[in-house]
């Protein structure tokens, strides 16, 4: 049986998006940076052995996913983590702990009835 707790909390495609954006070490790099304070793309870029248009796709993913948030400051464009987003993935992952952590009790209760019938 499928947990409907984790099912109600997000739409299936936002879940995914949420977590391919935070499958990547550059992109969980970057919100963790992001989460220090506001960078601009061009500092970010600057940490990466990579070009900064690599940089901007990572930072577009993450975009998508609403883990950061991008505001124009002047000519910069400025990248903060959203805290409210990461509480959400923190959440989600809690719940899905919750679910393995039940169905492995289940098995040991299963295993245990069998054990009992055994002997």
């Amino acid at each position: 049986m499928y947990n409907q707790m984790v099912v109600d909390t997000l739409p299936d495609e936002e879940i995914d998006l949420l977590f391919h954006a935070l499958a990547d070490t550059t992109r969980r790099d970057i919100v963790k940076r992001a989460m220090a304070g506001e960078h601009s793309v061009s500092g970010l870029a600057r940490g990466y052995a990579m070009s900064f248009a690599a940089v901007q796709k990572h930072i577009a993913v993450l975009e998508r996913a609403g883990l950061v948030t991008k505001t124009q400051r002047g000519r910069e464009r400025l990248v903060r983590t959203d805290i409210a987003a990461i509480d959400q993935a923190s959440r989600l992952l809690d719940q899905f702990e919750e679910l393995w952590r039940r169905r492995v009790d289940k098995m040991g209760e299963i295993l245990a009835l069998e054990t009992g019938a055994d002997t």
